[in-house]
Order: structure tokens, then C-alpha cells, then sequence
């Protein structure tokens, strides 16, 4: 079997064909090392639902860093 070249595949591409070949751990290692973000935010856990509300700008912190990726 030839090895798809992973370097030219995308997030949701790489990730398609990990879920389709979970045996490859090439391309699982691959996926960890390109798509690891060592400067990501944390943020604490919301504590309730109501909490959730004060969450707007990490919300869409998160939406531009999710399309930036794909």
C-alpha cells in the first residue's frame, strides 16, 4: 500500500484518513506534531450554564482559530 503524502493534507483530511487507518501511527504522530499548539489559551471550566454567558470572546476566539485550521 503507498502512504498518502500527509504534508499536503489538511486538518480535516489528516483527520478523515486516522479515523479511516487507526492501525497508522505515522500519521497519528503527524497529526499530533503539526496540529499541537503550544501557546493555546487555557480557560478554567464554566462553573454553570449561567456562566457560559460571559464566554462570548472565547467563543469566538475558538470559531476563528477552528476555521483558520480547516
Amino acid at each position: 500500500m503507498i502512504k498518502p503524502n500527509f504534508t499536503t493534507m489538511n486538518r480535516a483530511e489528516l483527520r478523515r484518513y486516522i479515523l479511516a487507518h487507526r492501525e497508522d501511527q505515522e500519521a497519528l504522530q503527524v497529526y499530533i506534531d503539526r496540529f499541537q499548539d503550544l501557546e493555546a489559551t487555557v480557560f478554567p471550566a464554566p462553573e454553570s450554564v449561567e456562566h457560559l454567558e460571559h464566554y462570548p470572546e472565547l467563543h469566538r476566539q475558538y470559531q476563528d482559530r477552528k476555521h483558520q485550521r480547516d
